[in-house]
């Protein structure tokens, strides 16, 4: 199977979907390596399926013409991209790879087709550039979960990454664990160093949670109501300050140390994990900059559960924070490589589910669990995400998104404590088991269920609510 680094389940990028935003985004820079800039004189992008009917509000019109135009969701500043939108729709031309401009209009160049899907997935978008000699090139991806991209006839392409630690299931993790009698993130540490340096991996893991936190601090800082017509009322920021009512601070760290000295209560860490998840996915549906963890929707359950651990475990200490995210990411690359992370495939249970899947077995690494307690809390996490439904409102990812990671986040401290007072020899459930039972619950659930907002809680708002 494909050797997936840690860093590929984690990227960094702007929201709302990783799928049909960050894919879309990043399958637009492909086409445009693949073409010729300079004697391209108009291109066409058309939308099939999931993207089509949910692209509007997941802004998937947006994302190809940010990648079209050559900017970059890791870099461009998220103040940038109204004003570049704007820019394309008025002028009715677009950068083309940053480098010229050429005609573009987003109402007839960006083709919905609401009633057609492509074949191989559920999310797939074709290319399509005109040149100056009355020849072409026409190209077709699919982004399939999680930010990644797949080209029409590449789907069956094997890696040839040598791993020393190859892992394609739960019981070969296991096995490798018991065979150098390390922990998880220890072995996944010694696989990461085929792509990066030591120091590297830790610099670029760091960064990650910089980016993570950045996330919850700014989302619990900012008021008003989220784009897109349903008037969704942030709730991260005057939670945040109802928690902290008299205690001042002047950046992040203060802040941190702040909810860290306060109450611990579970009625208060109750509250601050759902903030933490809140603050996170308001940002990420405002068009913010968040980490895939494995995917944009659901990019709040790890930064809350591992903010929950900086701000509440006794035990912290600054290298969990590594140990955490390499258990994470590998838990994540588990759910890809043996069912599916994307909603459009397999329903909510392919977002949330794996998110407190992976949130689950790394903290419970984080508190001291074994390699066995840590791929059992994965388990239960995921055993009671199985079947969830995704049916976002209006196509936006706000309802029932949002609450869904703050939902995710409980379940995965709570899978987290079972895991650390069972003994995992009597557990009844592999993780092999749970992945294989959530692939084939996805492929029994209903296309209604899966990101097309054609059933579920999308049906059951006033119709004119929720104009995309």
């Amino acid at each position: 199977m494909e050797r997936i680094s840690v860093f590929d389940i984690f990227k960094i990028g702007i929201g709302p979907s990783s799928s049909h935003t960050m894919g879309p985004w990043r399958a637009a820079q492909r086409f445009l390596r693949e073409i010729k800039p300079d004697e391209t004189v108009s291109v066409q992008v058309e939308l099939y399926g999931s993207l089509a009917k949910t692209g509007k509000g997941h802004g998937t019109d947006l994302a190809v013409q940010l990648g079209l135009n050559g900017d970059d969701p890791v870099t461009i500043p998220v103040e940038d991209v109204d004003a570049t939108i704007l820019h394309i729709r008025t002028e009715k031309k677009i950068r083309l790879g940053g480098r010229r401009e050429i005609p573009f209009d987003p109402d007839k160049d960006i083709v919905f087709h609401f009633d057609q899907t492509l074949p191989y997935h559920a999310n797939g978008l074709i290319f399509r550039a005109f040149y100056q000699n009355g020849e072409g090139l026409s190209q077709t991806y699919y982004s399939v979960g999680g930010g990644f991209v797949v080209k029409e006839g590449e789907e069956n392409l094997e890696s040839d990454t040598q791993l020393p630690f190859p892992i394609d299931r739960g019981a070969e993790l296991r096995a490798w664990c018991i065979q150098e009698n390390q922990s998880i993130s220890e072995i996944v540490f010694r696989n990461e160093l085929t792509w990066r340096s030591e120091e590297r991996i830790r610099t670029d893991l760091m960064h990650i949670w910089s980016v993570m936190k950045q996330c919850i601090y700014k989302g619990c800082h900012t008021d008003g109501e989220l784009p897109g017509g349903l008037g969704v009322a942030r709730r991260a920021a005057p939670l945040s300050r109802k928690l902290l009512t008299g205690k001042p601070y002047r950046n992040i760290d203060e802040w941190v140390n702040q909810i860290s000295r306060g109450g611990h209560s579970f009625h208060e860490i109750l509250k601050w994990v759902s903030c933490f998840a809140l603050a996170v996915n308001e940002e990420n549906a405002a068009f913010g900059r968040v980490v895939t963890a494995p995917t944009n929707g659901a990019a709040g359950v790890i930064p809350a559960v591992l903010m929950y651990h900086v701000c509440f475990s006794e035990s912290y200490v600054e290298e969990d924070i590594v140990k955490f995210l390499l258990t994470a990411g590998e838990l994540g690359s588990l759910f890809k490589k043996g069912a599916t992370i994307s909603a459009a495939m397999g329903g909510c249970q392919a977002e949330i589910g794996v998110s407190s899947a992976m949130a689950a077995a790394a903290l419970t690494e984080c508190l001291g669990g074994t390699y066995e307690q840590a791929i059992m809390a994965a388990e239960i996490a995921m055993e009671h995400h199985l079947g969830m439904t995704c049916d976002p409102i209006g196509g936006l990812v706000q309802i029932p998104c949002i609450e869904r990671n703050t939902m995710g986040a409980i379940k995965a401290i709570t899978a987290s404590e079972i895991a650390l007072e069972s003994d995992p020899s009597k557990a009844k459930v592999s993780l092999d088991a749970v992945i294989k039972t959530m692939k084939e619950t996805a492929r029994d659930m209903s296309t209604k269920y899966k990101e097309t907002s054609d059933g579920g809680l999308a049906m059951q708002i006033p119709v004119g609510l929720a104009e995309c």
